[in-house]
């Protein structure tokens, strides 16, 4: 399993670096990109300044292979990108990162679809809502 949770934001020029290393790769014909941003939201008058992610990586690594190994049986990629920030996160800042490749459009918008949703379903990563004036929460996926 290729690296996973990286430590800090996922910055603009890691996600360029990955869509430029697929150039060289000639039998894809469409990329499909998610970015997941912390948003500020406003939870009982207060905002959100960002989010804390922390992850169970020994029970997630073997969850993510399972979901790896799915995908590539379902969709019928070349390749498939699954990224998540661990550490606090800025509102603005993206967290998570999924790059599918395929020969065909229909596979990737799919893909993208079910392993954002997967991810956010069945892998452990938790999240706590920092808030401006530093009080905090559990944040709950929607």
């Amino acid at each position: 399993m290729k690296k996973v949770f990286i430590n800090g934001p996922i910055t603009p020029a890691f996600i360029a670096n990955s869509i430029e290393k697929h150039q060289s790769k000639h039998s894809i014909g469409a990329h499909n990109i998610f970015l997941g941003q912390v948003r500020a939201d406003v939870i009982k008058d207060k905002t959100v300044a960002g989010i804390d992610f922390t992850c169970y990586e020994d029970m997630a690594h073997p969850i993510l292979d399972d979901i790896r190994e799915k995908a590539f049986k379902t969709f019928n990629l070349t390749c498939m990108h699954i990224y998540h920030s661990l550490g606090e996160i800025k509102a603005g800042e993206v967290c998570f990162f999924v790059f599918v490749s395929a020969k065909h459009s229909k596979e990737v918008y799919a893909a993208t679809e079910y392993l954002v949703n997967i991810v956010k379903k069945k892998v452990p990563i938790f999240g706590k809502e920092i808030f401006e004036d530093e009080s905090h929460q559990w944040k709950v996926n929607k």
